[in-house]
């Protein structure tokens, strides 16, 4: 049996499944729409099924929510979700709302909202959860919870006052910083601006990275210039060396003198290469170590959460100093060699004979050439001193190479509908139609 009541936050990230039992896809947020006197009307889901596309799924077709899981039947039409006038999203535009209640108490935020069932494919928002401004100076404090029906608030609208984006961000907290950055390229500008604001740093800079170029400058310029900073700080080296010519020299400039000096130093040295090079190309934060390092010392070094899994690939072998442009390059051992040894082996018997580095003026289309032809995911670049002074990833070739609107498939062609299931199953009395109507 279908829940009759349901906190959307709680439906965040449930699976989708036909009736067969087969998994179509993720919950990623609840679209309503508003009525002149009645609660808000839900009309669909927006799941997210594999491809990370994001589609429309009506709530006539939703047989069953409950347990962490929703039963659909009929037909879904995998074309992508677009926002349409007049609709809401609860999680991205909804929650963090200021409502004022009309038996005159003062002022709440909603955290959460409940939807109920009225019949056979139709559901309403029924109570807000909300929770009251805090009354205690203390900074770990908050406010005194509450539940109110929809009919007894009245939503508050001030000019220029943010929406909380608390409760959002908490729904966002399992997503891969990719899938992070296309949630977010899919909310309304205004919200999306909020939804940056309170992210924290290191998150905002994850997401940043997977951006087109155009709405990272749009982010990072809508931040102020000491927050800026501290996000490109969080970064990799090149893509904030990216990100930072694409702004005004200027703004640029101002930045690179916000930024913490070991991390402005590495930036400033980037962007010394044309974007098309091996040096324009490459981040100067790979694994570096001496001739005598050993084998345990290596793969602790790459067992390290926060590395990218091109970079933990290998280990770059050179003479001191250790940070780029480092002393002599001596070669680099790849991580499954280095399991193939013991622990006390020393790194500098391992070197692989067969790989050149490049210079940072090689082309991209040169390194894209080696790194496919023997099978690489990261190659050393080296200066005519023949000091590493960086590694370029297959990652960021693929970013050069593709083209610039690589991240959006809007351009695809759009499937028809298809079937979630070949059998035929009862839908509880209902036509597939039935519900609220919403053509896909």
């Amino acid at each position: 049996m279908s829940a009759t009541r349901v906190f959307v936050a709680r439906l965040a990230g449930c699976s989708v499944f036909d009736p067969a039992g087969d998994k179509v896809g993720r919950v990623r947020d609840v679209i309503v729409v508003y009525r002149a006197s009645d609660s808000p009307t839900v009309v669909g889901l927006i799941v997210e099924i594999p491809g990370k596309r994001r589609v429309f799924l009506s709530i006539g077709r939703v047989t069953s929510i409950g347990s962490g899981q929703i039963i659909t039947t009929g037909l879904i039409n995998l074309r992508r979700f677009e926002q349409r006038g007049g609709e809401v999203r609860v999680i991205a535009e909804l929650l963090g709302r200021k409502v004022t209640l009309r038996d005159g108490s003062g002022e709440a935020t909603i955290e959460d909202v409940a939807i109920s069932e009225t019949g056979p494919g139709e559901w309403e928002v029924e109570d807000l959860f909300l929770r009251r401004p805090r009354t205690s100076a203390s900074p770990f404090g908050r406010g005194k919870t509450t539940f109110a029906r929809w009919e007894r608030v009245t939503e508050k609208t001030t000019a220029g006052e943010p929406q909380s984006a608390e409760q959002l961000i908490a729904t966002y907290s399992d997503l891969l910083p990719a899938d992070l950055a296309s949630t977010l390229l899919d909310l309304p500008e205004e919200r999306r601006l909020e939804v940056a604001e309170e992210l924290p740093d290191e998150r905002l800079a994850d997401a940043l990275e997977e951006m087109p170029e155009t709405e990272q400058v749009e982010l990072i310029t809508h931040l102020d210039d000491a927050r800026a900073a501290d996000v490109l700080d969080q970064m990799q080296p090149d893509d904030a060396a990216d990100l930072i010519a694409q702004l005004p020299e200027a703004k640029g400039e101002a930045l690179l003198q916000l930024m913490q000096p070991e991390e402005a130093d590495d930036v400033r040295f980037l962007l010394n290469y044309a974007p098309e090079t091996a040096g324009g190309l490459m981040t100067t934060e790979p694994i570096i170590v001496s001739a005598d390092a050993t084998v345990a010392e290596g793969l602790a070094l790459i067992r390290r959460h926060e590395l990218a899994p091109a970079l933990g690939a290998m280990v770059c072998v050179t003479l001191p100093p250790y940070e780029p442009p480092t002393g002599r390059f001596l070669g680099v051992v790849h991580f499954q060699r280095m399991l193939r040894y013991p622990p006390h082996e020393r790194l500098g018997t391992l070197l692989d004979p067969n790989l050149e580095p490049v210079s940072p003026e090689s082309s991209a289309a040169e390194v894209s050439r080696i790194l496919a032809s023997y099978n690489l995911v990261s190659l050393p670049v080296v200066d005519e001193s023949h000091r590493l002074v960086g590694v370029v990833t297959i990652d960021d070739v693929l970013d050069y190479l593709l083209p610039d609107d690589w991240r959006s498939t809007a351009g695809d062609a759009e499937p028809e509908p298809v079937p979630l299931t070949t059998g035929t199953i009862p839908t509880r009395g209902r036509r597939p139609s039935d519900g609220p109507r919403r053509a896909r």
